[in-house]
């Protein structure tokens, strides 16, 4: 009977760890060697599977790093089958979904509403997340202007009270369902609006998105548009247009470390190099932010870094995989000791500003590079590899060093080893692994990958469900924690 529950608690314990590396990687979306229509059903499949069998690690997974996609269709599966779980249950899912979407991108939260609203979700507790979300929104007049078809879909879903008179939310209220009937508004953005159907200044007042469209009616040129709009763009949206306008009032340091490295490789060879002491600066810089209170603390660090043809990712997600090894390897240094870090990349070049997809992947040579001991004969105490997975020169070959290396030259694992993979595979339902030994997890954004690190060990399979339950109520309590002093410090 023991020997039963044991191979219970290791099957579900697997079964959350593929999970949650879906979750995290798997976005719906057409990848290398998948096509989307694959993604999705195989997305399907496993958000169906653990609902049904592991409910409370299903809504316990929007404590985890997964991506806004996921957590966004946890949230949907949660209120739609709302009468599967008890009591309880439903309190604490109901603080979890609030948690996840007061840290969604609004324009996320406002189509899962959509959803919400075309599957007929419309009972009492949907509708107070909704109005409590919406309640929460510091300024529900900007979102009307930005998102409003969003914002009308909600506003009726709730049955969203909307007074007369000139107080904001009855202007909110005018403008979404009384358009035309106010001369003018008391809000800003509001009144920009409106005027900006005739008045071709107001079309800067506007967020950038919305004033993309007025400045196209009025016929306004790219470049005096763009510099008008300068002041009102967010950080991405400065960012994406920062190639075409050549503009250089960017400050790339602080973006984010895996949007500042999607930014890196889709530049041309020329401007990397032209830009070498900029670009380098700012992905250090993002890195050691990315890495906070973690900066070398590592010790000895060498990383296996995936840089093949298949890092171009699909035309969805280009150069998606390549990015993430990118600002793994910047921000692997930051984590490292001062001056212990070894980066290998399978292309064999040793410029990382200056990759690109190219050849085949050559795991296991650059594995057996890695292993060799570093400066003065020390062993490395990390080996990271950073890769989908699709060892095919010779096939195979890195699993089988792994595997030797961790029976006959190191069993007492003094190099610790982890595989991150920033590639769902359809066909397996999880992200494609090395060797059985050799923990793997999903990895979307490099930014995570301590956090990641840490998930990986479970998949070792030393510790059981009861370890990783432990685990994941740990980062319920410090998830919601996080919420509450957020909540009390705006308040």
């Amino acid at each position: 009977m023991r020997r039963s529950e044991n191979s219970a608690d290791l099957v579900a314990a697997e079964d959350v760890l593929l999970f949650a590396n879906a979750a995290i990687t798997a976005t719906g979306q057409r990848e290398f060697r998948s096509g989307a229509l694959d993604q999705q059903l195989s997305l399907d499949f496993l958000h169906t599977y653990v609902r049904v069998n592991y409910r409370r690690v299903y809504a316990a997974s929007l404590a985890l790093d997964i991506n806004d996609h996921n957590a966004a269709r946890i949230v949907l599966g949660l209120l739609e089958t709302a009468g599967e779980a008890g009591a309880e249950e439903r309190r604490t899912e109901g603080r979890l979904i609030a948690a996840r979407l007061a840290r969604l991108p609004p324009q996320r939260v406002y189509r899962l509403f959509g959803e919400v609203r075309r599957a007929g979700i419309n009972n009492r507790r949907t509708r107070a997340i909704m109005r409590d979300w919406l309640a929460a929104r510091p300024d529900l007049g900007h979102d009307a202007v930005k998102y409003r078809s969003g914002v009308k879909t909600a506003a009726r879903h709730v049955h969203l009270r909307c007074p007369q008179g000139t107080e904001p939310l009855a202007e909110v209220g005018a403008f979404l369902f009384r358009p035309g009937k106010l001369p003018r508004y008391e809000h800003p953005l509001l009144d920009a609006w409106r005027r900006a159907h005739y008045e071709q200044g107001a079309v800067a007042e506007l967020p950038f998105t919305v004033a993309e469209g007025f400045a196209a009616r009025h016929g306004m040129k790219r470049e005096v548009f763009l510099k008008r709009a300068a002041p009102r763009m967010t950080r991405l949206e400065r960012l994406r247009t920062h190639a075409a306008s050549q503009r250089a009032d960017v400050d790339l340091a602080v973006m984010p470390l895996t949007r500042l490295a999607l930014y890196v490789v889709a530049l041309p060879f020329e401007q990397r190099a032209a830009r070498r002491a900029e670009l380098t600066g700012a992905l250090r810089t993002a890195a050691r932010r990315a890495a906070g209170r973690h900066a070398g603390s590592w010790g000895r660090v060498h990383a296996v870094l995936d840089d093949s043809f298949s890092s171009s990712g699909s035309g969805q997600k280009r150069r998606r995989p390549l990015a993430v090894a990118l600002a793994c390897h910047y921000l692997l240094e930051a984590l490292a000791a001062p001056g212990a870090y070894r980066g290998l990349w399978t292309s064999g070049r040793g410029d990382a500003l200056l990759v690109r997809p190219w050849g085949p992947t050559p795991l296991g040579m650059r594995v057996l590079d890695a292993l060799e001991p570093g400066p003065g004969g020390a062993e490395a105490d990390r080996l990271v590899i950073v890769s989908d997975g699709w060892d095919n020169a010779p096939a195979g070959l890195a699993g089988e060093v792994l595997r030797v290396w961790r029976a006959r030259l190191d069993p007492g694992r003094r190099t610790a080893v982890v595989h991150v993979n920033p590639v769902y595979d359809a066909d397996g339902f999880d992200v494609r692994r090395l060797a059985a030994g050799v923990p793997t997890a999903g990895i979307r954004d490099a930014e995570d990958l301590p956090a990641l690190v840490e998930i990986a060990r479970f998949a070792e399979g030393r510790t059981g469900a009861a370890e990783l339950h432990a685990y994941l109520d740990r980062r319920v309590a410090l998830f919601l924690g996080e919420q509450e002093t957020e909540k009390e410090a705006m308040s």
